[in-house]
């Protein structure tokens, strides 16, 4: 699809898993790309997904509001991606997800965009009776509305990808433990693309789709939390047995990973999400407010997986798939 006029997008958390992403589609439309980050030293290497001078990384952080007026002066386009998963000092979920996301949505109905893309997450309507994390992405979604009606807001599911957090920390630790744990196995899950997902970021940024709505992204195949954990493994090349948890049981674990200097493998809010169903809604699917709405048909794991998993098998590329059973 042919891109519009180039417009100039503000991109908050623009150097990220889906961010990187986003800014190569847009880069491509001819679009000038601010990469609104907390450091933009760090973000460098963005440059080189456009032409000299097309994309400029600029220092911001969404608790932070004049650097927020400052990052969105002049965009036509504002796209906030920027999301925790874990709490730490004054990065709470509520500062990030709600207050920063109101923030971003006042600064650019303040600057006179003419689009705000939001970012949320999938299966947040149910998790968020007892999870923080979706309580707040829930109220987030909420706030930004408040700010600035016709913003567009995109919930996806798990998202896969060369550098997802998902797949890559399973498949860690299925070369790293003798065994799997496995909590809320029966949960649903409907992992997304990264490409495609970044490509409906894009087309919403030039109101390819409806405005005002919220839009859930889900892959072609849905998979129970065990399923996933089974394809991680058949992708590895392992073996390895797996644990059923309890909640109760998983959030004692979880709480030594609490007071590590490092980000925590498991958190008691993550145990509880995975208790949840992720997946596109029935609602979702009736108003057609999924991948169907932007003209993508998603990518399934079969294709991409194989391309990145081969790394946790026992030697890497030179094991083939057909030694399964094979490998420790």
């Amino acid at each position: 699809m042919d891109s519009l006029e180039p417009k100039l997008v503000t991109i908050f958390g623009g150097s990220g898993f889906v961010g990187t992403q986003l800014v190569q589609q847009l880069a491509r439309r001819g679009h000038r790309i601010r990469v609104a980050v907390r450091r933009p030293d760090l973000a460098g290497p963005t440059r080189m997904f456009g032409g000299v001078g097309q994309i400029q990384p600029i220092q911001a952080n969404i608790r932070n509001v004049p650097s927020i007026q400052r990052a969105v002066a002049g965009a036509d386009i504002v796209i906030n991606l920027v999301g925790i998963g874990y709490r730490k000092g004054k990065q709470t979920f509520d500062t990030v997800h709600v207050d920063g996301a109101a923030a971003v949505a006042r600064a650019a109905k303040a600057a006179g965009a003419s689009t705000l893309v939001h970012m949320s997450a999938l299966g947040i309507d149910a998790a968020s009776k007892v999870s923080a994390y979706a309580a707040s992405k829930l109220d987030g979604e909420a706030a930004v509305h408040a700010a600035f009606p016709e913003a567009v807001i995109i919930r996806p599911s798990i998202i896969f990808g060369q550098d997802d957090g998902f797949f890559n920390l399973m498949g860690m630790l299925t070369r790293l433990f003798p065994v799997m744990p496995l909590i809320g196995g029966e949960s649903r899950f409907q992992p997304a693309f990264v490409g495609d997902v970044a490509e409906a970021f894009a087309l919403a940024a030039e109101g390819r789709v409806k405005p005002g709505r919220i839009y859930e992204l889900g892959g072609p195949q849905v998979e129970t939390h065990r399923a996933l954990l089974e394809r991680v493994q058949r992708e590895a090349l392992r073996t390895r047995p797996l644990l059923p948890l309890s909640p109760g049981i998983a959030k004692l674990l979880a709480l030594p990973f609490a007071i590590l200097p490092y980000p925590p493998l498991l958190t008691s809010d993550q145990v509880d999400l995975l208790g949840f169903d992720n997946v596109v809604s029935d609602a979702a699917i009736k108003d057609k407010r999924t991948f169907a709405a932007f003209g993508i048909t998603p990518t399934s794991m079969d294709t991409i997986l194989p391309t990145y998993m081969w790394r946790f098998r026992k030697h890497g590329q030179f094991d083939k798939p057909a030694a399964h059973g094979t490998a420790a």
